[in-house]
């Protein structure tokens, strides 16, 4: 294995932390290359002054870099994977010295580049705050972005269908509702066809209100923790790069769950498909995490909203109080379709995506989605 030390650089932010707070140093270490019998490529990057110090970083820009260093072999010392994908405990992640840069393989970046050239990786190929066709969005004040009248100015992806496709009619309009139902025919089991149904232009700093509820029974198979579950999907991916067989698209999730008659069951909590948030000034790695709210039982209609400053702060808001509160949503390398986008947008940080309402298992309507956009990110 080869390692190089970078002696001098010449690409220096003053002041550009990690995510967890720490400033990235001119002096640092590169160690690379396969270990034996290992198709690894990762390459790992740790700060140096002084090392017991240092932050996991995971939103510098990887491909300037790349670019922008000057390096020097020696040798050093190396460490490198013996898979394809990077395996970290909290533990280590939590006191990991450096940030970790994957160079993906080239056909699967290739493919990726692609979509990203026609489409953006997190948005349909427009500024963050530009508005979609016929749905004009002002600064501070409440705009309905679902017309009551059918779904102009959005898009669905789901599961083993293409992007476009709305299979078995899932997401439809009635009686002025926006409805997701799984028809028999469509659905006689669920079978992991999750969906999502995205608006149509990508956004930074905004505030998202919906107003829905859960109706019925749950469709047969789906599971367990599906029951009277949705959620509202943030700074996502574009449609146009997911799978056809994806589950979820990269993003963070505010997870809207109804009660089930008995037991406590929150509501606007955190879920991250492909990412990690911070949270109390650390990286924070679990899945899903229960917010502060109080349980809402029944069909009742209930009001969630979320407060989006760009990368630098996002509230979950019940009945005007903050339930949940996090910084810096990133994609997670641990994830290999997010690092493929972390290297394809070159850099994991997330300021900007889609925004996208979930189908999973159990019918609900939306009676109404409202869009205020945010001027100042750092308010």
């Amino acid at each position: 294995m080869e390692c190089v030390r970078l002696v001098k650089t010449d690409f220096v932010w003053p002041g550009r932390t990690g995510v967890a707070g720490g400033q990235l140093h001119r002096s640092v270490v590169r160690c690379f290359g396969p270990c034996a019998g290992s198709r690894s490529d990762w390459k790992r990057v740790f700060a140096l002054r002084p090392l017991s110090s240092c932050t996991f970083y995971t939103n510098h820009s990887r491909s300037s870099l790349r670019k922008r260093i000057r390096m020097k072999p020696s040798s050093l010392f190396a460490k490198a994977t013996s898979q394809n994908r990077v395996h970290q405990t909290a533990s280590a992640r939590k006191h990991a010295d450096g940030i970790l840069v994957a160079t993906r393989p080239v056909f699967r970046s290739l493919l990726l580049l692609v979509a990203i050239a026609a489409t953006g990786i997190f948005g349909v190929g427009v500024s963050a705050q530009e508005a979609a066709p016929g749905i004009e969005l002002v600064p501070g004040k409440w705009v309905s972005v679902f017309n009551g009248k059918d779904l102009s100015g959005w898009t669905p992806k789901i599961r083993y269908s293409p992007v476009g496709e709305n299979y078995g009619n899932t997401f439809r309009v009635e009686d002025g509702l926006l409805k997701v139902r799984y028809d028999e025919e469509a659905y006689p089991e669920f079978g992991n066809r999750f969906g999502h149904l995205f608006f149509d232009q990508p956004l930074s700093s905004y505030r998202l209100r919906v107003t829905y509820r859960f109706v019925g029974e749950q469709t047969k198979g789906g599971a367990g923790w599906a029951l009277r579950n949705s959620g509202m999907m943030l700074h996502g991916e574009s449609p146009k790069t997911m799978a056809v067989d994806q589950d979820f698209p990269a993003s963070i999730e505010v997870q809207l769950l109804g009660g089930n008659g008995t037991n406590p069951r929150t509501t606007c909590n955190l879920c991250t498909p492909g990412t990690n948030v911070v949270m109390k000034g650390k990286l924070f790695l679990p899945h899903c995490t229960s917010s502060t709210s109080k349980t809402y039982h029944g069909d009742k209609w209930v009001t969630a909203e979320v407060e989006v400053r760009g990368s630098k702060l996002v509230r979950h808001i019940m009945e005007g109080e903050t339930v949940l509160e996090y910084t810096n949503p990133q994609l997670d390398d641990r994830d290999t379709h997010a690092a493929e986008l972390a290297d394809a947008r070159d850099g994991n940080l997330l300021d900007s995506g889609t925004i996208s309402l979930q189908s999973e298992s159990h019918p609900c309507d939306f009676k109404s989605v409202e869009i205020m956009l945010l001027e100042d990110p750092a308010e």
